[in-house]
């Protein structure tokens, strides 16, 4: 087993910073309420288009600069990495999925908790949905891969 880089001290502080920014933004613009990111879905309301749009630039600069000028992170101390990931089948099907899901209820994870900090406490079964859904995901990923090692064993 690796063993965890030392984290900063400030590391707590400011992933706490950043979800109050985070928080702030999505209710000050209006996307934590699900009738904005419907809208923005059925083409009629583009306001998301910026905040995603926004978002990436900064992203874009923070990677390129930090990686750029740093060997590390500075909280967590870890070398700087690309995770990349394989287009695959569960990719696939889990986008669609989870953008069926976007669709249906008009908000996604981030945004349905931004969302009970402007009130709206109904957004708490779109929450109960998304722990339920990805229990049920984890229970059925273990299950098959329980029914797969053991397919093969008998093989």
């Amino acid at each position: 087993m690796s063993a965890k880089p030392d984290r900063h001290p400030a590391f707590m502080p400011v992933i706490l910073l950043g979800g109050l920014i985070f928080g702030f933004g999505l209710g000050y613009s209006h996307m934590a309420r699900p009738e904005v990111v419907l809208n923005f879905l059925q083409f009629e309301d583009f306001g998301l288009l910026f905040v995603m749009g926004g978002a990436a630039v900064t992203t874009g600069i923070v990677f390129a600069v930090a990686t750029t000028v740093l060997d590390r992170a500075p909280l967590t101390g870890r070398a700087y990495s690309r995770r990349l990931k394989s287009f695959d089948k569960n990719v696939l099907v889990g986008g669609v999925i989870f953008g069926v899901g976007w669709g249906v209820t008009g908000i996604c994870p981030g945004a349905a908790y931004a969302s009970l900090g402007i009130g709206n406490v109904t957004i708490l079964w779109a929450i109960a949905g998304m722990f339920i859904g990805s229990y049920l995901q984890a229970f059925w990923r273990a299950r098959s891969s329980d029914t797969g090692s053991t397919s093969v064993a008998s093989d």
